[in-house]
């Protein structure tokens, strides 16, 4: 998404077909998707495709999920947002099949170039791979990769991409240990190989 006024200052940074779909969500969240019962998950899955989000199946995105604008958000399979957690996509946010967003977590696509006198805007994507966790109150900024199986521990401050399995914390955000799953439940298709890759089934993402 390009702004239209590279001056916040002086008007939308957003073009007016961005802010009618804004806007046209912002009811639809208010009247139907905030308000609906807690395991509905399937009906808000609709509402969010409607607005052209790309959902994998079995996504649990909860009720008071914010999601800023539904067509830049793409989840793979079994994704899960939580209430209050925030997706923050001018840009695209795309999250792996299996990872999960917990509370409070601020996915954050867009900022501004404070070395210019006009402040614009400025967006870029963010991914999310298979497997990860970001935990809650962490913040992620634009333009991060955080990769297959990377936990994100709570209330981090990521600012550039982190390593996979990985166990990542702080602020600045860092890494402090890898780690491999040890979970006899898994199907084998998704229990890591040795050093942490997991061989998961192809997506969209």
């Amino acid at each position: 998404m390009n702004a239209v006024n590279t001056d916040p200052f002086t008007g939308p940074c957003f073009p007016l077909r961005n802010r009618i779909q804004r806007a046209l969500w912002q009811i639809a969240y208010v009247i139907l998707f905030r308000p609906s019962p807690r395991p509905l998950h399937s009906w808000r899955r609709f509402l969010l495709g409607l607005f052209g989000a790309q959902l994998g199946k079995h996504c649990h995105i909860y009720p008071r999920a914010v999601i800023w604008a539904p067509w830049n958000l793409v989840c793979g399979e079994k994704v899960g947002i939580a209430n209050d957690a925030e997706i923050y996509n001018p840009s695209v946010i795309a999250i792996g099949d299996r990872s999960t967003i917990s509370q409070g977590a601020y996915l954050c696509g867009a900022s501004h170039d404070y070395t210019k006198w006009s402040f614009p805007l400025v967006t870029k994507p963010i991914t999310v791979g298979k497997h990860a966790w970001i935990a809650a109150r962490a913040i992620v900024h634009m333009g991060v990769t955080i990769p297959d199986g990377c936990v994100i521990g709570a209330g981090s401050i990521v600012t550039h991409d982190m390593p996979p399995w990985s166990v990542c914390v702080g602020n600045p955000c860092r890494m402090i240990k890898r780690y491999q799953k040890d979970d006899v439940q898994l199907p084998k298709n998704l229990v890591p190989e040795r050093g942490g890759r997991v061989p998961a089934p192809a997506t969209n993402l």
